[in-house]
Formats: structure tokens, sequence, C-alpha cells
């Protein structure tokens, strides 16, 4: 059974989805999760509040994303993987407004642009308020996160991970490119796919073609 504050969470979504933030109410949204608005502003303090939860919480989705698709598609295949991140990233960010919103910096009128908590807040908001309080991940930060937390998987994937610092430094570099890609596609769709280009971008080169062999 989702907590107050999962409801709430999921009731101001759902109010999102038919209004621009502008026209959603508190006492709507409270009435909507079936609790009382004074539990609304328990939680989070003020419509800012509820707004960098929301916010908050739509990163931290993303990344539990991130880390489950790496572990389901764990492999030999890096190439692959990293495919199926990007194609990933892409169409999530196409069907959630506040994920495109936090990869790309681009918020619309219809959503909220949350920024950090002032000082001397009038609420003593919950507990679970308060790193939501300190604002949004900019769009590197949300790239950096997923690049280092692709290069973990990866290195997982293969045991001890690459022994040579090039070998690790050319995973780094694939892992940074594909997320770099991902949020070109986020940007500009291409009816070409994202994981065409990545897996053309990360796979390693071929290697030279075998010398025909003598005969006679």
């Amino acid at each position: 059974m989702p907590t107050a504050r999962e409801s709430l969470l999921n009731a101001a979504l759902r109010a999102l989805d038919q209004r621009p933030w502008s026209a959603v109410r508190m006492v709507d949204v409270a009435a909507s999760a079936g609790v009382s608005r004074q539990t609304l502003y328990n939680e989070f303090g003020s419509k800012d509040g509820l707004a960098r939860a929301l916010v908050r919480g739509e990163a931290d989705a993303y990344f539990h994303g991130v880390d489950r698709l790496l572990a389901e598609r764990a492999g030999p295949d890096t190439a692959e993987q990293l495919a199926a991140l990007a194609e990933w990233t892409v169409a999530r960010a196409r069907a959630r407004p506040l994920l495109r919103a936090l990869l790309t910096g681009c918020w619309g009128e219809r959503l909220p642009a949350p920024r950090p908590a002032g000082r001397g807040a009038p609420f003593a908001v919950a507990t679970a308020q308060r790193r939501a309080d300190a604002g949004p991940p900019a769009p590197a930060d949300v790239a950096a996160a997923v690049r280092d937390r692709s290069l973990a998987a990866l290195k997982q994937a293969r045991g001890d991970g690459p022994a040579h610092p090039d070998e690790a430094a050319a995973l780094a570099h694939r892992c940074e490119l594909t997320v770099r890609l991902a949020l070109s596609f986020v940007v500009a769709p291409d009816r070409d796919g994202v994981g065409v280009l990545v897996r053309t971008a990360v796979a390693p080169p071929p290697g030279p073609a075998p010398a025909p062999s003598a005969t006679g």
C-alpha cells in the first residue's frame, strides 16, 4: 500500500497530465490522494516543495531504471547493452515530459521548474523532503550519473573490469558517447533510431582482413 507521500506524488502527476502546473491546486491534489491538505503541507511544505519532490522523484526513477536495464542486459556485448540503454532513454523521455525537461533543461510552461528551497522555509517538512529541497540535478549532472552507472555496470559484467588503463578509458568514453547520443535524440528525434548510431559508434573497430592463403 502506498504511503501518503507516494499517493500525493502520484496524484500530482495525474493532475499535471491534465492541466499546466500553474493550474494544479494543492487542495485538489490532496483530495485525489485521499488525504488532508495539512498532510500535503506537512510532507512538502508548499507547492514549490511538491514540484521539487516531483522532479527529484522523476530523476530517481530514471536512475533506477538505468540500473535495472543494465542488470537485465548484462553480458559480453557492450554495444548491445549501451544501444538498449540509449533506446530506452529516448523512449522514456518521449513519454515523460518531466524527464525530458531534466535531460535537456528545457522547462515548458506546463511544467514546474523548481528552484532550490530558500532558507527559513515556513514549514517543518518531512525528512524525505530535504533531499528534494536541494533542487533538481542539472542536465550535465544527470548525464554524468548515467555515464558512471553504465560504466560501473559494464565493469561488473566483466568481473574485475578491464585490466589495461587504456581499455578502461575507452569503455568510459563509450558510456559517455552513448549518453550524449541519447540526449541528442531526445532534443532532435530521428526516425532511424538512436540504437543504430550507438552500435556503430561504440562497437570495437573491425580487425584487419585475413591475408589470402598462398596457393601453389
